[in-house]
């Protein structure tokens, strides 16, 4: 089962480093900055990356687990911590930053992946 195929859980412990190394493997284009799991997508316009945080809201709204998310013109950027771990990263930061990928890649109206 890939991470996108996962749920979010309350409760998700605060993941030791091996863990965080080995679980960015598997979101490769994330890095973490500032204590937080972080990615910057880009999009040709303002529709594209506007269609892209609908998609994302729904998401993290079924998930239960919300971002920070900043959105310009052409880009939208994610950072994923769980707050209830003391904003130290979980399976959860991970679980919706695979199922962001997944919805980039989906190729949305005007989205050029």
């Amino acid at each position: 089962m890939t991470l996108a195929e996962h749920h979010c859980r309350d409760g998700a412990a605060a993941l030791d480093e091996a863990t965080i190394v080995a679980l960015l493997d598997q979101v490769p284009a994330w890095t973490i900055a500032d204590g937080m799991l972080r990615r910057r997508y880009r999009f040709p316009n303002w529709q594209a990356s506007l269609d892209f945080v609908n998609a994302i809201s729904d998401m993290v709204e079924q998930q239960n687990h919300h971002p920070l998310l900043t959105m310009t013109f052409t880009s939208c950027e994610l950072g994923f911590t769980t707050h209830s771990t003391g904003n130290a990263l979980s399976l959860n930061d991970f679980i919706c930053a695979a199922r962001a990928d997944a919805i980039y890649q989906t190729g949305l109206p005007g989205n050029t992946p």
